[in-house]
This record gives structure tokens, C-alpha cells and sequence, in this order.
């Protein structure tokens, strides 16, 4: 009966503050908007929109000493709770081998022990991932990627991976078995890829893959293909359509994310970098940001990241990507992120339109429609853009808005010259026009999200108090036979056993030369002794662990109920 109580007792609790509560929460991130480390300052990425970030994972950090070494110092469980709590998803890196595991002594080397069974304690790669995987997927981590950047080669800036492609696939082959055996729910993405370094990679790492008889049945033993795409924003969908077209000759589709992408600027007078090419101001990186989201969504990315939110622990002059400059002050690039996640967020299809002037990406979303728009080369341009409504919203990459109105069945917008030295890297300031479909209505749109939240939060409550009864019952279901136990002191006992309960730099960096041609054991319960253990009343106590839930569904079905009614209120008003 407690059980029971509590339970209907903290759905109607639920209920209540929900109902009393005005809806006016911070919108749920997009989780297809990402940003690297945003647990350095997750006030900032919760401003932001982000919705999900890359933690790094290094293995040298780990296990510094051993097998039996485990420093969860490297990664701290607050920025995994801190991330859960603000709705934003957490994607694990895993990479850099401790030099006590590592065939020549380097962060680089192959893992020792890499082509023996997973189950061999030999193995040491899959030792460390299996229990890397079994601790933090109990704290919510269910996104891994495979290393970094494998493709760059010995003595090339950014070399982190010895090994060949063969290498890498029974790498990434390994992870993927030991990491599904612990998390079959997991997701595991291939390493970052620069694409420029070694255009023919990804094709030989899917040879292998096909040509693997264990490979069809695993699905190739990796869920996602992620890239890491620089400076050049027209190289975004160039890229994509080369990964999809690689795909295809092996009849494989995975998703595809960007993983990193960014126009770190050189010419910062907050940060100034000395760097002979690649030519960027801060404008253009924040003209970069909302171009790479709109292209790259609009050419297929399933999700994209900035590389990074801020910069930690760099020397003056040293190579600065951040939307934060070390010393916390906001770039352009900071305004141009929420710009971009405050516009284009939850989309539902995005589309690309080109002319030899400029881009223009048509977002489809909840409240309407979105137009981003930009030249391609250092010419303004003016467009006309057919309108369904008199008037609409004109954003700027800096979040300045204003209103235009629609003169004959047109929106007539001026777009500005792109900044162009010996080529456009990137093109010019980006214009963001939104029409507002005259049916959505603000209010009924955070009523649905606060539904959204309170099943999930009642749902939540159902199955934990569900899991604590019938624990309550299994307990008083015990009993010992009496044949097994007349020779038995009375003050044995019966056991009850339960379930257990900085970087520094960035190495991901690509080098000039080659962007140049492209861009426990379980615990036990307390020992309990039979003449403690309570005795069943009858058979029908045994389902007293689930009598609350046809209370539980209505409580539910009564919510639904009642946000309709709020919905038809508020329409009323709206209107």
C-alpha cells in the first residue's frame, strides 16, 4: 500500500506544478546542434542552444599507470550530469593510447594485443573500452567515437594514429563488439575524418568493412561517418555529396555528421595569430558559423558541430577557434551560433537552392519558414524571394532584426559582397528572413513541450516506483523451505542478494600544406534472517507491486485531457 500511495501521491504532485507552473521554460535544445566541451561554461552553452557536446575520453588520462588504474578525474560526472539536466547529449571521444598499452611506447601506437579475441585479457584496447563504455554509459554517455583523425599520417601536423586503415577498422571493429555488449543502445561513430589528408580513406576503410564476413551482420561495426570540415564554406556540401557517393558504390547509408567545423579567425585584435594563409576576420567567422549549419543541414549532415566553445589553457598567439576568447569575452561567432540554433532549431527540412550569386537554404520548421541567404563572391546581389504572408522577419548574423513587408506577392532583400582576397573562403554576411505560418501559436507550442516533459517525467516515476514494489514483494515472497533447513542453528541466516544498485592544444587540427589543395563485483544487501523475513498474507498480494498503474493511465489520459482543454483556451485567444 505505501508503494502504491507514493506513487499516486508524486503523480498528483507532478500534475499539480504542472498545471500551476506558467509555461514559459527555456525551449529543449535541437540535439542536431553540437559544440565542442561546452562543460568548460554551461551557462553559456545552455544560452546558446546547444544540444550536445564532445568530451574527450584520453585513455593516457585513464589508465596513466596501468590495467588497474581508473582516474575519474579526467572526466568529471558533474559536466555529465550538468549536460543531462539541460537536455544537451554527450558524445565520448576515445583516443590516445597509454604508453604502458602501446606497442611503441606512444599515444599514437596500436594497443597491444589489438587482433586477439575481445574476451582475451591480452587484448588491451578492448579491456579499456569495455570498461570505459560499462562505467560512464552508466552516467548516460551512449554516443562514442573512435579515435581521431586516423588518416593523417607520420610527421604531418595532427598525426595521431599509426596504424594503416586495416589497422583503424579493427580498432573501430573491437570497439564496437565490446561497447555493444555493454550498451547495445550505444551509438558508435568512426573517428573524425579531415577528408582533405587522405581523400581515399574512407573508401578503403569501407573495403575493408564489405569485404569483412562478420561485417553485413554488425552493420559494418559503425553507425555514423563523422568529418571535421574547415575555412571553406562552399567545400561543405562538396564533401558531403563525395561521402554519400562512396557510400552508395558499397550500398551502405549511415548518417553523417560533422563533427567539427569552424573559421577560427586570425585577424582577432583581442587574439591576433600569425598565419600566413587562410585569411579571417571575425565577421567572417561568425558569417561561417550560421553558413555551415544552413549548408550543411541543407546538403544532408545529420548533425553538426562547432569546434569549440572556448579555448583552455593556450599561449598568447597560439590558434584561437573558440566562440569565447580564453579570457571569456564573446566573438561575433557567439551571437552568429544563438542566431543560427534560435532559427533554424527543430526543422524539418531543409533545402538548398544555388545560382552563380549566392546560396539560398529554405528551412521548413514548426513555426513557419526560415530563408537563409548569402553571396559566393564579392559582388552584393539583390533576390527576390516569393512571400505568403504581408510581412516578415529580416535577421542579421548578429541577432538584429527588422521588419519588411511583402510588395507584390516579393520580398526584395539586398545581400552584401563577400570579403574575398586571393579566393572566398567564406561568403558574405548571411541574411536570415522568416515568414511565421499565421496558424502556429506561440503559446500552444510550450503547452506541447511542457506535455512532453510531464509524461516523461510521469512515465519516469511509474517505472521507479514499479522497480521499489516489486522489490517490496520479492522480499516478501522469500521463504526457506522447511525440508532444506531441520538441521539448520537457528541463527543461520539466508542471504538476499540484490542488483547493484584539457586538452592543452587542438591536434585535431588539419595542417596548412594539405588545406592548402581543398580545406564491482555487485554490493550485497544486509544480511537478513529468516524469522525476519515477513510472511506472504495470500497469492493476491503479489500483484499489490502494480495495483497503482490503471491510476497511473488516468492520471495520464487527465493530463492529455487537460492540455487540450488549455489548447483550445489558448487558440481562442490567440485568435
Amino acid at each position: 500500500m505505501k508503494g502504491r500511495f507514493w506513487s499516486i501521491f508524486s503523480l498528483i504532485i507532478l500534475l499539480s506544478q504542472s498545471w500551476l507552473t506558467p509555461v514559459v521554460s527555456r525551449p529543449l535544445p535541437d540535439q542536431r546542434f553540437g559544440i565542442t566541451e561546452a562543460f568548460w561554461q554551461p551557462e553559456e552553452a545552455a544560452e546558446l542552444g546547444v544540444g550536445w557536446e564532445r568530451i574527450l575520453f584520453y585513455w593516457r588520462e585513464l589508465q596513466p599507470m596501468g590495467p588497474e588504474d581508473w582516474n575519474t578525474l579526467h572526466v568529471l560526472e558533474e559536466w555529465l550530469v550538468e549536460a543531462d539536466t539541460r537536455g544537451r547529449k554527450v558524445v565520448g571521444l576515445l583516443k590516445n593510447t597509454a604508453p604502458w598499452a602501446s606497442e611503441d611506447g606512444t599515444e599514437a601506437g596500436l594497443p597491444k594485443g589489438l587482433y586477439l579475441n575481445i574476451n582475451d585479457p591480452e587484448n588491451l584496447w578492448a579491456s579499456f573500452v569495455r570498461k570505459t563504455a560499462s562505467y560512464y554509459g552508466e552516467r548516460g554517455v551512449t554516443n562514442w567515437i573512435i579515435w581521431n583523425e586516423p588518416e593523417i599520417k607520420k610527421g604531418v601536423y595532427g598525426f595521431e594514429f599509426a596504424g594503416n586503415a586495416s589497422d583503424y577498422y579493427q580498432l573501430l571493429k573491437v570497439a564496437y563488439k565490446v561497447i555493444k555488449t555493454e550498451q547495445p543502445e550505444a551509438v558508435i561513430h568512426l573517428a573524425g575524418l579531415t577528408w582533405w589528408h587522405d581523400q581515399s580513406f574512407l573508401n578503403r576503410l569501407l573495403m575493408h568493412a564489405v569485404n569483412d564476413p562478420e561485417g553485413e551482420e554488425y552493420g559494418y561495426f559503425f553507425d555514423v561517418i563523422s568529418l571535421h570540415l574547415y575555412f571553406r564554406t562552399e567545400s561543405i556540401p562538396v564533401v558531403l555529396n563525395a561521402v554519400k557517393s562512396i557510400q552508395e558504390r558499397y550500398s551502405i547509408d549511415k548518417p553523417i555528421w560533422i563533427n567539427e567545423t569552424n573559421a577560427p579567425p586570425n585577424q582577432d585584435p583581442g587574439w591576433p595569430v600569425n598565419r600566413p594563409s587562410f585569411e579571417i576576420d571575425l565577421e567572417q567567422q561568425a558569417w561561417f558559423i550560421i553558413q555551415a549549419f544552413a549548408l550543411g543541414f541543407a546538403s544532408g549532415a545529420d548533425s553538426i558541430s562547432v569546434y569549440k566553445l572556448i579555448d583552455i589553457h593556450i599561449a598568447p598567439g597560439e590558434e584561437s577557434f573558440g566562440l569565447l576568447r580564453p579570457d571569456l569575452s564573446r566573438r561575433p561567432a557567439y551571437e552568429a551560433y544563438k542566431t543560427a540554433t534560435t532559427t533554424m532549431r527543430h526543422f524539418s527540412e531543409a533545402r538548398l537552392d544555388r545560382t552563380a550569386g549566392y546560396y539560398q537554404v529554405t528551412l521548413e520548421l514548426p513555426e513557419g519558414t526560415t530563408h537563409v541567404l548569402w553571396t559566393r563572391s564579392p559582388t552584393s546581389t539583390a533576390v527576390t524571394i516569393p512571400s505568403n504572408s504581408e510581412q516578415a522577419s529580416l535577421l542579421r548574423f548578429d541577432g538584429k532584426k527588422i521588419r519588411i513587408s511583402s510588395n507584390d506577392g516579393f520580398y526584395r532583400v539586398e545581400l552584401e559582397g563577400a570579403r574575398c582576397n586571393q579566393e572566398c573562403l567564406v561568403g558574405g554576411p548571411p541574411i536570415i528572413l522568416t515568414e511565421l505560418d499565421p496558424k502556429y501559436s506561440p503559446s500552444l507550442a510550450r503547452i506541447e513541450q511542457k506535455l512532453s516533459e510531464l509524461i516523461t517525467e510521469s512515465i519516469e516515476i511509474a517505472i521507479k516506483n514499479l522497480s521499489i514494489n516489486q522489490l517490496d514483494t520479492t522480499a516478501e515472497e522469500i521463504s526457506v523451505p522447511e525440508e532444506t533447513t531441520p538441521d539448520m542453528p537457528s541463527d543461520d541466516i539466508v542471504e538476499v542478494a540484490r542488483v547493484p544498485t584539457t586538452e592543452t592544444s587542438r591536434s585535431e587540427a588539419v595542417s596548412e600544406d594539405i588545406l592548402s589543395a581543398g580545406t564491482e563485483e555487485a554490493d550485497r544487501q544486509p544480511l537478513v534472517r529468516e524469522e525476519q523475513l515477513p510472511k506472504p498474507e495470500n497469492d493476491s498480494n503479489n500483484l499489490r507491486s502494480v495495483a497503482w498503474i490503471p491510476v497511473a493511465i488516468l492520471a495520464l489520459v487527465a493530463s492529455v485531457g487537460l492540455t487540450i482543454l488549455i489548447r483550445i483556451r489558448l487558440t481562442r485567444n490567440d485568435q
